[in-house]
């Protein structure tokens, strides 16, 4: 049963939930202040209800609302993430718990209002707030780690520990945005153009990033089962993944629709053949060192290639070469730009870069296609010229 306890102009109600698993007694506890101009008996009657209402949702779960928010999210790591999430995706959400346990991680889940939540992502806002840099975070890695905090208030609210998220009436603080780092079409001619006499496996990787526009994960997860020589078509069926605990490992795709077939330029598939062909000879060598795994990208012994080994040597290699670097995912851009430029519509190149839906690909690409459909207007505008001289006549 609920009792009541007057504490200045408000009252607190408290209902006994049972004890934990150490033997102590819990206690679920509420405040409520009368609104003014209520007469005596009117607070009485609306106490009584208050505490009756309450002691009915302790009952029926709100039973653990003195869980603090660090407890809970490690609940959530185990009881969902860890069940639920790819693992490179739950080692990255690991990532984020060294900002958000220090803000919020000591707080009860029922105590958490808004206003903390929207001071600690005004705080990553800050100059200062990235210490390798000394500026502030970007609002996407500000999005990432309020993502983490709703997704254990979800939780809880499937738990019956809370009953709304306070992470909806917060609001990303708003910084400069990057701009995508996207190479020319004459910087890519000339990086790739490069990379002739450079170690086959790397110059095969970029070439055909370039012109898929894979990502590095199903580059690296592509094995020759996948690779269809006579129609020069290439699928994409898998990924290949690293986090510290696992190591490499072979994954699913991001999502379902990221499993596709795109054709590809003959050029470079006849740049894979003579990949094949060098691995074939590289595992017929005597000894047992080599490690038959079936993919493309491989270690010297046929192991799966390291995620980073790409990224270290590509640059290192612009560096040789006095090229400008903007990253692997910069070729998958390259490769999202090219085709948007070569007048594709929307859905076709949202199939061609294995995104769940098109308005995925206008959101990172909007620029792109924007510029695309000026250069059409334009050309179609030429093209009409003789209207004007019609107009003038």
């Amino acid at each position: 049963m609920a009792t009541i306890r007057k504490r200045g102009d408000s009252y607190q109600i408290r209902v006994s939930v049972g004890y934990d698993i150490k033997g102590n007694h819990k206690e679920q506890t509420k405040t409520w202040k009368p609104p003014e101009g209520m007469t005596e008996r009117q607070i009485q009657k609306e106490l009584n209800r208050q505490a009756v209402m309450f002691e009915e949702a302790c009952m029926h779960g709100f039973k653990a609302t003195a869980v603090k928010f660090e407890e809970l999210a490690e609940e959530w790591f185990t009881e969902y993430a860890a069940l639920n999430l790819r693992s490179s995706t739950l080692e990255e959400m690991r990532k984020l718990t060294k900002r958000v346990y220090p803000a919020i991680g000591h707080l009860r889940i029922d105590k958490i209002t808004p206003r903390q939540i929207q001071a600690f992502l005004n705080s990553m806002a800050r100059d200062g707030a990235n210490v390798r840099t000394g500026k502030p975070l970007s609002p996407k890695t500000i999005q990432h780690h309020l993502e983490l905090i709703s997704d254990v208030f979800g939780y809880a609210i499937k738990m019956d520990i809370v009953s709304d998220n306070p992470c909806s009436k917060v609001t990303i603080p708003k910084g400069e945005v990057k701009e995508k780092q996207i190479y020319s079409q004459e910087e890519m001619t000339l990086l790739l153009t490069k990379m002739d006499g450079e170690p086959l496996k790397y110059k095969a990787f970029f070439y055909l990033m370039a012109y898929s526009g894979f990502r590095r994960g199903e580059m690296l997860g592509l094995e020759w089962k996948d690779i269809d020589f006579e129609h020069n078509v290439i699928s994409v069926r898998r990924t290949s993944n690293q986090t510290v605990e696992r190591g490499i490992y072979t994954d699913t795709t991001k999502t379902k629709r990221s499993q596709r077939t795109l054709k590809i330029s003959p050029y470079i598939m006849e740049m894979l053949k003579q990949l094949k062909a060098e691995q074939d000879a590289e595992s017929l060598k005597p000894g047992d060192y080599w490690v038959e795994t079936d993919r493309l990208f491989t270690q010297d012994n046929g192991e799966p290639q390291h995620p980073n080994s790409t990224y270290t040597w590509l640059k290192r290699f612009c560096e040789r070469e006095n090229l400008p670097f903007h990253g692997i995912h910069s070729f998958r851009h390259f490769a999202a730009s090219s085709m948007i430029s070569a007048g594709l519509d929307v859905t076709t190149v949202s199939g061609a870069l294995g995104h769940t839906n098109s308005g995925t690909t206008l959101n990172c690409y909007s620029h792109m296609f924007q510029t695309a459909q000026a250069r059409v207007a334009e050309a179609m505008d030429g093209a009409f010229g003789f209207l004007q001289n019609k107009q003038g006549a």
